[in-house]
């Protein structure tokens, strides 16, 4: 077994339409691009469901995961150029970089609502576990795996290594930017990846980055606040989303009642059980996903069926805005109407929060730490970024957040039945809306 940490004979690049091209020179990297458990991502789309809010987002996990290595090995190269680099990490880092979303599941937030799953964790099974990608980190020594495990994890001991790919300035973060923005077709994202990494300079625990580029940090900040009120968190994608997991959650209440399935959900069954080998994790992709959603269309269970008819053919819910407080007053007497129309509200009526912190200075003890931005003043004295940018400023340490009520509008609006019901419901509805 050869210890693969030698060169390429030859570079072998790859087209990309964000970086232009990504470069690999190093024989581990392309064993471990090689492996079965890394070429699965090219079947886990990057958005989940966003593609049905905008129609260019098909790219995948493997695409990003590319993006991630190549913005990291620039980053190295920039840190060896200036002589603070452990030549010995390197590969540690490239290898994390590359791996660090191999554990994501299908329409991976979603999935991991449903079953309680951490794709973080499975990221770190799939590197230590009977897996291809695990033979090969071996060969570079028995606890080279772990150690790409650590990083992961954020436990490496090399703290400015894990920053690099784990911090709120990162090679994982300006790459998903970049390509989600590439993706979607909105300018939101767009930043000077090329002047961040020029200003970037090595401190002991993370990158700091020189005064000079104060202003490519803010738009940085600013592109990823705008990302994710205007992309990630759009309301149709939420809404498929919504419908996504109320499919999964149907499956699994079937499958405890013992209902018998026309195509039996063989591939969900150690998950509603609760009992997932990493074998069954990694034969689960999307286009498995949507073979039983697919077959569901024609299953005898009404709610199965016609949630499934939803998604497939993007017959999505509506929604209203929604404040907690007000919806508290009406939410029995909605969820009342809903079981006389013959609507489980448990599956029809939703409401559904999200929240972002676009940027925040250091507090201790806090559960969610963050490691603040520091800028290098011309003096040589370290300075937090809001403490000198008026702009991150504004919004840091400000988290924001919506909440909205997802329901069947055209189900609503047939009064052929249940006429006055439905009124009144559409009525409490829309009434609180704001």
């Amino acid at each position: 077994m050869t210890r693969p940490d030698g060169k390429l004979e030859e570079e072998k690049v790859f087209k990309d339409p964000v970086h232009r091209y990504i470069h690999v020179r190093d024989e581990l990297i392309w064993e471990l691009i090689g492996t079965k458990e890394f070429q699965r991502l090219r079947r886990i789309r990057q958005l989940g469901t966003t593609y049905v809010t905008f129609h260019g987002a098909e790219h995948t996990r493997f695409n990003h995961s590319l993006g991630v290595y190549e913005i990291m090995r620039r980053m190295v190269d920039i840190l060896e150029r200036k002589g603070v680099w452990d030549a010995d990490e390197r590969l540690v880092c490239l290898a994390s970089a590359l791996l660090h979303d191999v554990g994501h599941g299908p329409f991976s937030h979603s999935f991991e609502k449903v079953f309680h799953m951490d794709h973080e964790q499975w990221t770190r099974r799939i590197i230590t576990g009977d897996t291809e990608i695990n033979e090969v980190l071996k060969k570079m020594g028995d606890d080279f795996p772990n150690k790409v495990a650590d990083v992961i994890a954020k436990t490496y001991d090399n703290k400015l290594l894990v920053s690099l790919i784990s911090s709120q300035i990162d090679a994982d973060r300006m790459d998903y930017l970049l390509r989600d923005a590439f993706y979607t077709g909105v300018s939101y994202g767009q930043f000077d990846m090329e002047r961040i990494l020029r200003v970037m300079r090595p401190e002991e625990d993370q990158a700091v980055f020189k005064h000079s580029g104060m202003h490519a940090v803010e738009d940085y900040i600013m592109s990823r606040y705008q990302m994710y009120w205007q992309v990630y968190f759009h309301p149709v994608t939420r809404s498929a989303e919504v419908i996504l997991c109320k499919i999964l959650n149907r499956a699994k209440e079937l499958l405890e009642q013992g209902y018998d399935f026309q195509i039996t959900p063989v591939h969900f069954m150690s998950m509603f059980n609760g009992q997932v080998t990493l074998n069954d994790y990694l034969k689960l992709d999307e286009s498995i996903i949507l073979y039983y959603f697919q077959a569901w269309e024609d299953e005898k269970d009404t709610i199965l069926s016609d949630l499934c008819q939803r998604f497939m053919h993007r017959r999505l819910f509506k929604y209203v805005e929604c404040n907690p407080s007000k919806q508290m007053l009406i939410w029995p007497e909605l969820q009342e109407l809903f079981k006389k129309i013959g609507l489980n509200p448990d599956y029809y009526l939703v409401i559904d929060s999200s929240s972002d912190l676009p940027y925040d200075f250091y507090r201790p003890g806090e559960k969610d730490e963050r490691l603040p931005i520091h800028l290098l003043m011309p003096n040589g004295e370290l300075r937090e970024l809001s403490r000198e940018s008026d702009v991150v400023e504004a919004i840091s340490g400000k988290k924001r957040t919506d909440h909205k009520l997802y329901f069947p509008k055209d189900l609503l609006t047939d009064h052929t039945t249940f006429r006055e019901e439905k009124q009144r419901i559409l009525s409490l509805l829309l009434n609180q809306e704001g």
